[in-house]
């Protein structure tokens, strides 16, 4: 429980992190890089310098997203701290954890060999709490099989199952990422109900939405049938809410899909496109940016607890940003094309 003296000391915190936050000219500056040397040194003129200078050489973005992390599950960590160890924020913070897991069992599914596993595998977080088995334990398994036993310890073995099972039948490995992504909006929608402020209810909400539509388009464009997009979705939305994903699901396609949305509050985000996949990308980007803009917008109200559960959000996506801009430097990619790809306040707003 968050104490009112806790809350607005959190409160202070965030609003002294939203102001050292980079700006979408600063990102601009940086996808201008030539090569990863000119972006760390680029990256020692922002509030990233201390992060950015533990990166060894040679430079690559791998290890250059592995330093922004842990500065990311840093700042995360402190914000719990802050406002009195908090349930919502630490389910967010769960996310971390979910992640590795994630690396993981792909790698394993995928072959790749132990040492890659591990150079993916970012401890700090779990370090940070304390829970550093349990991804040890998955990562030394033997086989997939025995690292899925592993996880029903934690309780979310019987998700793994149902992904892997899934994922044999339609050999799509995302279907892993919605069943972890579902395992971690369940625990949010059931620890949301014990927050009292309706702004925080409205942002989680959003994205448990999020989560269920992306479910159901990916879901019907890799040919599942309902059952199984039902599996994938959260449970537990308001009657209208049910009734669209219902149609959506029912829907003979995904643009039939997306039009179930033209009459809801996602109305505006819903794309043209009659490719099937260009649909689902362009609705995912719409539907992020909407996300971002609702975190945003919450500094320029009263003092809230959702302006701590929102910069914790927006620390994730400046982390995002930074990490695609060190990828596209080191594969030469355009700014133009960067920048397009980000999810940054628009040079108008």
């Amino acid at each position: 429980m968050v104490t009112s003296s806790l809350s607005v000391y959190a409160g202070v915190k965030s609003y002294s992190i939203k102001g050292k936050m980079l700006a979408r000219k600063d990102m601009q500056m940086l996808s201008e890089s030539r090569d990863l040397d000119e972006l760390i040194t680029r990256i020692k003129s922002t509030s990233y310098a201390e992060t950015i200078s533990k990166v060894a050489k040679p430079y690559t973005s791998a290890k250059i997203e592995m330093a922004l992390r842990e500065r990311q599950a840093d700042l995360h960590f402190k914000m719990i701290h802050a406002a009195g160890s908090d349930n919502v924020l630490f389910a967010y913070y769960l996310k971390f954890i979910l992640q590795n897991l994630k690396i993981i069992l792909k790698g394993k599914i995928l072959g790749r060999d132990q040492a890659e596993i591990e150079a993916a595998v970012n401890m700090h977080a779990s370090e940070l709490i304390k829970e550093r088995d349990v991804i040890v334990k998955a990562m030394i398994a033997k086989d997939i099989e025995e690292a899925v036993t592993t996880l029903k310890v934690i309780g979310i073995g019987s998700e793994v199952e149902k992904a892997f099972a899934l994922y044999h039948d339609k050999k799509h490995i995302q279907i892993l990422d919605l069943y972890f992504d579902k395992f971690f909006y369940d625990n949010l929608n059931r620890v949301i109900k014990t927050s009292t402020e309706i702004k925080l209810h409205t942002l989680c909400g959003t994205e448990i939405d999020y989560h269920n539509m992306m479910c159901v388009l990916r879901g019907k464009f890799w040919n599942l049938d309902e059952n199984q997009i039902q599996d994938l979705i959260v449970h537990g939305s308001s009657g209208s809410a049910k009734e669209v994903l219902t149609r959506m699901i029912s829907a003979d396609s995904i643009k039939s899909a997306l039009n179930e949305l033209a009459s809801t509050k996602y109305g505006s985000l819903v794309p043209q496109e009659e490719s099937p996949i260009d649909a689902i990308s362009q609705f995912e980007r719409a539907f992020e940016m909407h996300i971002y803009k609702m975190m945003q917008s919450q500094f320029g109200k009263m003092f809230g607890f959702s302006t701590v559960v929102a910069i914790v959000r927006l620390i994730e996506y400046e982390i995002r940003n930074l990490s695609s801009i060190a990828f596209a430097v080191e594969q030469k990619i355009p700014s133009e094309t960067t920048m397009s790809r980000l999810i940054v306040k628009e040079s108008t707003d």
